[in-house]
């Protein structure tokens, strides 16, 4: 119930703006962190000429199976601005998150929470970001977009002696630069405004 009050006002706010502007709403998954455990949606609105907003919500509330835990949620809004036009070609990226774990048996890349491949660990993080991507658009209906972006992140945590057990051993705070986003996402745009007059282009 706690992430859906966090989530919530992020996509109402996305919801309000289209209204409002009656512009381009897309919405997408990223296969990427999909295939990593971690099931994912997002929505994104257009702002302006070069200006877009993205709300996604990744959520995995499933056991990761034998000796693992990988139990998540977070969320990550993002500001874009695209060098030509919203949803097709370059953009750069600035973004928040937040977002609960829980984990346990698992190798993290570079380093990060070396304990976590022998302890279980409950957190919350926070963080910001900058991005880089491009969107390849295949059809009217169907696109393609990739995006890479790094960060600071500050982490919240306790510590519990193994997966299954309630002992405590310890508890602090870490803060790291990481990378925030790693991204290749299916985009359904529901109303693609440049797209619509090639469409008539080609109906003449």
């Amino acid at each position: 119930m706690k992430s859906i009050a966090y989530i919530l006002p992020l996509f109402l706010l996305l919801s309000c703006l289209a209204d409002l502007h009656s512009q381009t709403l897309a919405v997408k998954s990223d296969l990427l962190t999909g295939s990593l455990s971690s099931p994912n949606l997002s929505v994104e609105v257009k702002l302006s000429e070069r200006f877009t907003l993205e709300a996604g919500f990744h959520y995995n509330p499933f056991p990761a199976g034998g000796d693992k835990r990988w139990k998540h949620w977070f969320v990550q809004p993002e500001l874009r601005y695209w060098m030509c036009q919203p949803f097709g070609g370059h953009f750069l990226g600035a973004h928040l998150m937040y977002g609960v774990y829980n984990a346990g048996g698992m190798k993290l890349p570079l380093g990060l929470f070396k304990g976590i491949r022998s302890s279980r660990y409950e957190g919350d993080f926070l963080g910001l970001g900058v991005s880089y991507g491009y969107h390849f658009i295949l059809s009217p209906r169907w696109s393609i977009e990739t995006s890479l972006g790094v960060g600071f992140l500050h982490s919240g945590y306790e510590r519990y002696r193994c997966l299954h057990c309630g002992e405590q051993t310890g508890g602090g705070h870490k803060n790291f630069m990481a990378p925030t986003r790693a991204t290749v996402s299916l985009v359904y745009p529901v109303s693609y405004t440049h797209l619509r007059a090639h469409e008539t282009k080609a109906n003449l």
